[in-house]
This record gives structure tokens, sequence and C-alpha cells, in this order.
């Protein structure tokens, strides 16, 4: 079991270390070049549809946040209005029951 687990070590040891590094190209000066432009666009927006797409998504959420909170402190701000029947029936209850007794 150690054997196999030292061969795997080293396996990855070997791809990782012989890996080219020619695919890691240096990204960071393009990105400072979109960043730093002075075109009028706000920094959160820059870096291209990905980034509007988030930031209208998070806007709408906050948005539909907002109402449903100020929803919620408005339901429960206000007592809940009782129905007529529950009024209603207990006065009907207390007037069959009244001539039950006269009638007996």
């Amino acid at each position: 079991m150690l054997q196999y687990l030292l061969a795997l070590c080293q396996i990855t040891q070997r791809t990782m270390s012989t890996a080219s590094y020619r695919q890691f190209e240096h990204k960071l000066p393009g990105k400072q070049k979109l960043f730093q432009k002075g075109n009028g666009i706000p920094v959160h927006l820059k870096g291209g549809i990905a980034d509007a797409l988030l930031y209208r998504a998070t806007m709408i959420l906050r948005v539909d946040g907002m109402a449903y909170a100020i929803y919620q402190l408005t339901m429960t701000s206000f007592p809940k209005k009782q129905d007529w029947l529950q009024f209603i029936l207990p006065a009907v209850t207390w007037l069959n029951s009244f001539q039950l007794t006269v009638n007996q």
C-alpha cells in the first residue's frame, strides 16, 4: 500500500514539475489595462457581460427582497381581520340553546 502511495506522489510531482510554462501566460497586465481605462464605465461593470448580468441579478434580488420585507412588516403590524361567521356562530348557538331551554 505504501509503495502505491509513494508511486502516486512521484507521478504527481513529475507531471506538475514538467508542465509547460507557456500554458500559464501572464494575464495581469492585460487586466490592468482593461480596468484602468478611462472610458466612463464603472469598475464593477468593466469585466464584460458576466459582470453586467451579475450586477443586474443582484439589484433585482435586492429590490425584491426589500419589497418582500416591507410586505411582511405591514402584514405583521396589522391584526388579521376575523371572519364575520366567527361573530355570528356564537350568537346563533346561544339562541338555539335558549330556545331549547324555553321549549322544554
